[in-house]
Order: C-alpha cells, then structure tokens, then sequence
C-alpha cells in the first residue's frame, strides 16, 4: 500500500527559477527512507506540503487520508503557562477527554446506576484501554527517559525553553501520539548520543512509515533502507542505507564520466571525418551528401550529460610551529555552579598531535569545560599553556559583533586584509559573486560556520578547538570541514554529537560524568566496546557461588509439612512475579536500556525461583 505519492512536484518562490521541478517518488506503508540534499534544495518544503503546511505550485501529492501524520519542526501553540509535562501529555488529548468522562460517571453513579450509565461506562472503559490510557504514565516515561528529559525539565514552563528543547520536547510528543506516517527534519540535531542511539532503537523497531531528513552520516546508516536525494529540483533514488549511497553515486558518476568521455572521443572522430570529407567533396558531390549524413547521424545521437561535481572548498589551516612536547596541563581543575558540581579534580595533560574528543550527555558541561581552558570561565584550579600555543577557537553558538556589515567588510575590518584578499578568501569558502555583499545577520546557521572557519583558518594555530563544528552543516559541508581538518596538523580538541566525525577523528576520548571526566586513550570503537562491557558487567547478577545447603527442620514431620506448605506460597507468588516480567519487556521492546533492565531484573527473579523450588524438594524428602 502507497503512503505518500508524490508527482512532478513544482514549488518555487521566485518566478522563473523552481526550487522543487517535476518532483516525483513513491513511499510504501511500512518504509523507512532518508531524505539528502544540499542546505536550501527545498527537504524541509517538501516535509511542509506533504503535511499541508505549505500550498505547491504544480504536480500532485498524495498522503494516506486513513494515516496519521507528524512531523517533528511543527510544534503548535500552547496556553500560556502550560509546562513540558502538559505539553508531553496533549498527545493523549482524546483519552483525556475519555477519562474525563469515566470520572464524571462514576460520580453520577455513586448514587445509584441505571443500565444505561453502565453500558456507557463500559463502553468509555473499552475505549480508554484500547487507546493505551492505562500504559499512558508508563509511555511518557519510557519517552522521557529514551530522550534525556529529566523530571526537573518536565515542570518547566514550555514557553521558557531554548529552541533546540523545543523540538525535542515535540519529538517526544509527537512518538506519544502515536502516528502512523512520522516526518523527522533534523530530529538529532538537540539529542545527545545516548539519546540519538535510543531513538534508532525506537525508529527501528517502529511500525509505521519514517520519512527523514538528516545530516547524520551514522543515523542514516542506522535507520534507513532507502535514500532520495533532491538534486536540481528533481528526486534521485538509492536502494540501501547512507553507505550504499556513497558507493552506488560513485558508480554513477563513474559510469556517466566514462560514458561521455566515449561519446565526445566519437564525435570528435566523426566531426573530423565530416570536416575532411566536405573538403574533399567540394568537386564530389557523392562524398559532400556522404559528409552531411555523417554529421546528421551525430546530431541524432543522444548524447551523455557531462556529470557534475561538487563545488571544493580549497582551504587549509594555517598553523604555528610547536617547539616541545606539552602542549597544556591541567591541574586540580573544577567548575560547580552553586550545589551542582560540574566537574572538579580534574589532572590531564596533552600532548603535541593528539586529536581529543570530548563527549557527555547534555548539560555535563563539555562547552563550560573548552571554556575554562580557554580562560573565559573562571573555574577552581589551573591551566598551564605550552611556550609556542596559540589556540583558535570555533564557538557552537557564532556571534559577530557587527551582524548589519556584509561578508566582505567582515573580513576587512577584523582581517585587516586588502580588498583582493578578502574576495580570494571568501572565494576559496563558496562565498562568491553577490554573495560577498550578503549582511551577516541574514546568513544561515551553516554559513555563519563557514564565514567563522574562513577568518579562523586565516591565522596560525597549532591547537584547534571546536564546539559541535559540524552541527548546521550539510553533508557536503561536513565533508569539506573533514577534509581540512585531516590537513592539520597540530592538536584538535573537538565536542560533538556526530559519530562519523568522532570515529574519524578521535584518537582520544575525554567522557564528562558522574562530576568528572574519565581519560580513554582510545579511538570511538573501543570507547564504545569498553562501555558496552561495563554496561553488561553491572546488569550481571553473579549467580556462580553456591548456595549454602539449607538445614533440614528439627522436630519431625510437622515443621517438615509447614516448611513445604510456606516454600509452595513463595514459589507461587514468585512464579506471578517472573509472569509479569513477559508484559513489560514487551512494553519496552522499543527502549533497549529499559528492556536491559528488565531482562536482567527477569533472570535474577527466576533464579530466585528455581533456588526456593530447590529448598522444597529437598524439604520434601
């Protein structure tokens, strides 16, 4: 069954040039597809009019009417006053009114009920199970805990979160409501790692149909069995995950090169052929008609589009030679804001070349920590810089301070570079032509990256710090960003959510937890390897040493018969608490931490089980 069909699609904004052209695709009920593109190749409209958010100029679009769409960038309006809890809890808008219902009969028939009342209650009753009302506290936590949302945030007033908890307090809503047809722009971009593992497990192990739009090399390759890939307006289809992608546009674009370099070498041959005939047919008017045939045949050939390649930026790092081997220390180093400690004790030291991750979940402090190195956040301890260290630094949140100047005077007052310098040096970014003279308060959060990396690559640095450098780029941005970074070679200390950056890069892993920060002198895998095995480690219930032998009752067969009959109550009641265990991991089928959990939970009851089974057998001999 189609869900969502799509049409020689046409959107654009202004006449003459379409930012959507003759669009066409077909998603089945059940798929889950990633969608790819540059930044302003029109992912987000096409998510928008497929939910009817945004009217379209041409084509036909057709989404499921028996399915239940929602999409994550959405996030309605709320009363004022509402708190993330209320926000969490409108998804279970219609049981609400259900129970609401239920609880105003059962006032009514506290008096006396008539048969009429009882059929309604029932019939609430039936609804309210049926649409998940008595899971609902379980759902909203189950959520909350997969997401990172703590019960500190849930009491929050949602008109004072930042943007970025905005939406993903709406991506929880939106997995409460259950849709049928779910459309993800982004949805990683506020996650955390722990929380982005968690909803591949969720997306996964999803029924309906996932339509996403990501810049996350890793999440596509997790979740995606299709790739569309908007190119010049039109749809690009690819039969695999983000891998297969790469390795199949690749073949393409190999296949087409050399396709078109054989059509042009044969034209050129017959072109030469038809040049010379003609001469020689100027007194032969067999060989003149024999040329012009020639040469209609070649205008008949269908010929091969030279393929495209991307623009590259051609850019690297000027750096600062480094004389010695420490590039910094730090010493009894700690940061607490009033009760709640940070991190604190922190001894580390680094040494020339090392590339460093730093990773936590969100609000450990991973930015407060780059900023205490850098000294712009006073902190209890101290830092000591290498001789020959000049740092450079790439904020998450850029800020100018003169966001009305263009890009161009940008670079003039803060470089204090010739005008030619400044042109080949925006250039050299992608920033040409017009573009040069765009006000820096209008560009995207991607290219605000790019005009910062441009001044920052501009000086010598031997020690580079980034803050989630990758996080409003496009994929090709990101590729560009890796390309000049492998180029480095002085220190990278880096924060960031994106595994494909981190594997790539990571040589060293710094982990902010728990008020300090654990020192893994290893790449991504063993990082990850080392964790997954104290996570098993901690779940284990260590049922290896033998249980000491019970003594047998004195006194006869009475205590005997007592001892057998209080064993067999145990037993029974231990067998109900082993049953319940099947009803909740299937309730957490889509929460892999949780479903640990219980599983182990689960194991460690029925070896209580099977222990007291053993008591009364030998109780009964």
């Amino acid at each position: 069954m189609v869900d969502i069909q799509v049409k020689n699609l046409t959107k654009f904004f202004v006449i003459g040039e379409n930012l959507l052209e003759g669009l066409s695709f077909e998603i089945q009920e059940g798929e889950r597809v990633a969608i790819l593109g540059r930044n302003g190749c029109g992912k987000t409209t096409l998510l928008k009019i497929l939910t009817g958010e945004m009217d379209y100029d041409d084509g036909e679009v057709f989404v499921n009417p028996h399915k239940k769409i929602g999409l994550i960038s959405q996030i309605p309006k709320f009363p004022l006053g509402y708190t993330v809890e209320d926000v969490l809890r409108s998804a279970y808008t219609d049981i609400m009114a259900v129970k609401r219902k239920m609880e105003a009969l059962e006032k009514a028939m506290m008096v006396g009920a008539s048969s009429e009342q009882l059929r309604e209650y029932d019939a609430l009753t039936n609804r309210f199970q049926s649409g998940g009302g008595y899971e609902m506290d379980v759902e909203v936590d189950k959520i909350c805990n997969g997401l990172g949302i703590t019960p500190d945030q849930r009491k929050q007033e949602f008109d004072s979160l930042s943007g970025g908890e905005k939406t993903r307090m709406n991506l929880a809503r939106l997995l409460l409501e259950k849709t049928d047809i779910l459309l993800l722009d982004e949805p990683t971009n506020h996650l955390d790692l722990n929380s982005v593992e968690w909803l591949e497990g969720y997306i996964k192990a999803f029924k309906g149909t996932v339509l996403a739009i990501s810049h996350d090399r890793w999440f596509i390759d997790r979740i995606a069995e299709r790739v569309i890939e908007i190119v010049d307006g039109h749809a690009e289809f690819y039969s695999g995950n983000y891998s297969f992608y790469m390795d199949e546009k690749q073949a393409r674009f190999d296949l087409q090169m050399k396709q078109y370099e054989q059509e042009q070498a044969k034209l050129k041959q017959l072109g030469y052929t038809v040049e010379r005939m003609k001469g020689w047919g100027i007194n032969n008017r067999t060989l003149y008609r024999r040329a012009m045939s020639i040469q209609h045949r070649m205008e008949r050939i269908k010929k091969t589009e030279k393929p495209k390649t991307e623009k590259k930026m051609k850019a690297s790092f000027g750096e600062k030679d480094f004389s010695g081997d420490i590039v910094f220390k730090t010493k009894n180093l700690g940061k607490a804001f009033g009760d709640r400690t940070l991190f604190s004790d922190v001894n580390l030291t680094v040494e020339g070349g090392e590339r460093i991750a730093i990773l936590g979940d969100n609000g450990t402090g991973k930015t407060t920590f780059i900023k205490c190195l850098l000294g712009d956040e006073d902190c209890a301890g101290r830092v000591q810089y290498g001789p020959t260290v000049k740092a450079g630094y790439l904020p998450q949140i850029i800020h100018f301070p003169h966001p009305e100047r263009t890009l161009y005077d940008t670079m003039l007052y803060e470089k204090n570079c010739t005008p030619q310098v400044a042109r080949d040096r925006l250039g050299q970014f992608l920033f040409q032509g017009e573009d040069v003279f765009k006000t820096v308060g209008t560009l995207s959060g991607g290219e605000q990256s790019r005009l910062r990396l441009c001044m920052l690559m501009d000086e010598k640095i031997n020690l580079l710090i980034l803050d989630e450098p990758t996080n409003h780029l496009d994929i090709a941005s990101r590729e560009w960003v890796e390309a000049a970074i492998e180029e480095f070679e002085g220190v990278l200390l880096f924060v960031s959510h994106d595994r494909y950056f981190i594997e790539k890069f990571a040589e060293r892993i710094w982990l902010l937890e728990d008020g300090g920060i654990r020192d893994f002198k290893c790449g991504y895998a063993k990082y990850r390897s080392i964790l997954e095995h104290e996570a098993a480690a901690k779940q284990t219930v260590s049922v290896s040493a033998p249980k000491p032998k019970k003594e047998k009752p004195k006194g006869g067969t009475k205590e005997s018969d007592k001892l057998v009959r209080r064993l067999e109550r145990e037993i029974e009641k231990q067998e109900k608490v082993v049953a319940e265990f099947d009803a909740k991991i299937e309730a957490a089928s889509a929460d892999y931490q949780e479903l640990t959990r219980l599983l182990a939970e689960k194991e460690e009851a029925e070896m209580v089980l099977m222990d007291l089974m053993e008591q009364w057998e030998a109780a009964q001999e």
